[in-house]
């Protein structure tokens, strides 16, 4: 069974980008990326009201790093650590098969600039190397192209789609499940 361990929290660096541990002083920054709507249309799920929200979030979420349940990293450029511009996680563990999902946001500001596709690479080597994962998946919404392509250009293969299986304000969506499993990831893919 895997066996996960993010204390002390597992800081990532590329030569761009600072993946760290999320903080209360982020709220101004999770809040947008929880609320605006550019970053939630394929998501679903509701927009969120408050800073105060994004804290309590940022607290669920350190929790569960702390319990060895989850992981987020906050997204930063290097050349200004302070400013979270997006996050991206492992969550759904599944120990017993060595399997996790991948989960990623970003300030629309920050897209088709090649900044998720270098962050996704570095965490997925972190989950393979480190974590020993055998398998990453990522759910998304059927009609989120620009997902797809990113998820695509790192590696992963279409596994399925999963018909009418997310309902959100009075509608039912398809969701596409995509995966990377360790040995074509060494293999470029």
């Amino acid at each position: 069974m895997l066996t996960t361990h993010f204390q002390p929290f597992p800081e990532l660096m590329t030569d761009r980008l600072l993946l760290r541990q999320i903080n209360l002083s982020d709220a101004p920054e999770i809040f947008f990326l929880r609320s605006d709507k550019n970053v939630l249309e394929f998501i679903g799920r509701e927009p969120a009201t408050s800073v105060k929200e994004a804290e309590v979030f940022i607290n669920m979420i350190n929790q569960a790093i702390k319990a060895n349940e989850s992981v987020m990293w906050g997204i930063a450029l290097r050349n200004n650590p302070s400013v979270v511009i997006g996050n991206i996680c492992y969550w759904r563990l599944q120990k017993e098969n060595f399997r996790a999902e991948i989960g990623y946001a970003l300030h629309p500001q920050y897209w088709r600039k090649g900044i998720m596709k270098e962050a996704i690479n570095k965490v997925l080597n972190y989950g393979f190397e480190i974590m020993k994962l055998h398998s990453v998946e990522a759910r998304i919404n059927a009609n989120n192209v620009s997902s797809a392509a990113i998820l695509e250009a790192t590696g992963f293969v279409k596994e399925g789609c999963l018909k009418e299986e997310f309902h959100f304000q009075g509608r039912f969506y398809d969701s596409v499940i995509y995966s990377l499993l360790s040995s074509k990831a060494e293999n470029g893919g």
